[in-house]
């Protein structure tokens, strides 16, 4: 079956002239004129993949992006853009698009960056089933070899020093008055760490677990960093907040918030 293609761009005569190369290609292809009724149709449908237009009035390519990160984080996204995005390109690459092409694209490039970005989709869906294999081959083994293990469930709400509250489910922190709201991404990530307090998380972990998908030893860094930053403005109002994520130079982050006052963030 091929695969499932939404092309979002506010110009119609570009939007319509993508769709009809991918359509001739046999690709199932989809259209949105704005970022908003594209998250709604990617909210509702499954797509691979998805050609994004990165200067939209409104919800712009990269606001899209963000989001897709929880509405549909397995979707690939290339991203089309003008001369003078490029440096928003770059950005949108580093918050996990596949790939991004200079308007106008050629057929040719279109095609190759799409079969390219369909490609590393199914090789990570393959890499998650056979982990996933690998796990219940795991089980059985235990099972027939009458170890039993206990699930244990993580706490959702999790009292931390300084007489600070993280309810993970709804992603929100609080202190007395004091509140901040998370988005599903910086959620993810405080998550992540929270469970491996005291644990140095290399930056590679870090972004498999919170973005799920493989980056190398120089991007991982890039694409942690902003991330990072944001969620510790957050946490800066309360005592030390900023301090609570630590930076290991060269290695990755830990959440240590018993010895934050001590550490100092590069």
């Amino acid at each position: 079956m091929k695969a499932r293609i939404l092309v979002v761009d506010d110009e119609p005569a570009v939007r319509q002239s993508l769709a009809e190369i991918l359509k001739l290609e046999g690709y199932e292809v989809d259209e949105a004129e704005n970022g908003g009724e594209a998250l709604a149709k990617l909210a509702e449908q499954n797509f691979d993949l998805t050609l994004l237009d990165l200067k939209m009035p409104g919800v712009d390519g990269l606001e899209v992006l963000r989001s897709m990160n929880s509405v549909s984080p397995d979707t690939r996204v290339i991203l089309l853009t003008g001369h003078g995005s490029l440096e928003s390109a770059i950005e949108a690459l580093r918050q996990g698009a596949t790939d991004y092409l200079l308007k106008p694209a050629s057929s040719r490039e279109l095609l190759t960056s799409v079969a390219r970005g369909l490609a590393e989709r199914t090789e990570q869906q393959q890499k998650r089933m056979l982990l996933d294999q690998l796990e219940r081959s795991v089980q059985r083994l235990k099972d027939v070899e009458g170890v039993y293990t206990t699930t244990q469930t993580q706490p959702q709400v999790i009292n931390l020093e300084e007489g600070v509250t993280v309810d993970l489910n709804r992603r929100e922190i609080w202190r007395g008055n004091q509140r901040v709201s998370l988005t599903p991404t910086e959620g993810k990530l405080l998550r992540v760490l929270l469970e491996n307090r005291g644990r140095v998380l290399t930056h590679r972990e870090l972004v498999f677990q919170v973005q799920g998908y493989e980056t190398t030893d120089w991007e991982a860094p890039e694409v942690l960093r902003p991330l990072v930053s944001r969620l510790r403005r957050k946490l800066s109002v309360f005592p030390n907040g900023e301090r609570w994520i630590a930076n290991v130079r060269g290695t990755g982050y830990v959440f240590d918030i018993r010895n934050a006052s001590a550490k100092d963030i590069p």
